[in-house]
């Protein structure tokens, strides 16, 4: 049976979220089919939003509903650290643990070869003048283990060498993990990253 064209419609528009394919979009129309009105509606009002209510902060390129966003506007943060992430949701996680209480830039994406990404596609001119203007003197990159995130890593090592302090965030195992279950790349790195117990 063919399904009528605005189901068809909503289910093609769904592919298009990453890591929903045909099948689950098909399953996510038929639980809206089933929704009130009322909630269609608060549903389609929330998206339309989504835009409308988000801006990108000036400072630090995080999404937030102002701009100075919050983190950038508070004074009681420490102004000569920097944390370096790929995207707010990154920004989000590390200020959920509470240990971190300078200020952020967004990197907004990784050099990637593959993608053909290079560092002019990024924010790296913003992310040097912020450097000089706000006089950082630490510069934490937080980006994903990932061969696109060394990758960027490595050329920030590059570009800011005799500059500033640079760090990376430590790698190894995770809590809770089992030995046996990781791979030799993550063992290797927590053995290098290992801390004296004192």
């Amino acid at each position: 049976m063919r399904y009528p064209d605005a189901i068809n419609k909503l289910i093609n528009k769904l592919s298009e979220l990453p890591s929903v394919g045909p099948k689950t979009a098909e399953r996510y129309v038929f639980y809206l089919l089933k929704q009130s009105q009322e909630g269609l509606e608060e549903l389609a009002s929330s998206i339309k939003e989504l835009k409308e209510k988000t801006v990108i902060c000036q400072d630090c390129r995080v999404i937030a509903d102002a701009s100075p966003c919050r983190i950038c506007n508070d004074s009681n943060r420490e102004k000569t650290v920097l944390c370096l992430v790929e995207n707010t949701q990154d920004l989000s996680a590390i200020e959920a643990t509470n240990q971190f209480k300078g200020h952020y830039f967004v990197l907004g994406g990784l050099i990637s070869t593959i993608k053909e990404i290079g560092p002019e596609s990024l924010e790296f001119r913003r992310l040097l003048k912020k450097i000089e203007t706000d006089k950082i003197e630490e510069l934490i990159i937080a980006l994903n283990f990932s061969l696109e995130g060394e990758t960027t890593a490595l050329y920030l090592k590059r570009l800011l060498k005799d500059k500033i302090k640079i760090s990376r965030l430590a790698k190894g195992l995770p809590a809770g993990s089992d030995l046996e279950y990781a791979d030799e790349l993550t063992l290797a790195s927590a053995l290098k990253n290992r801390n004296e117990l004192k």
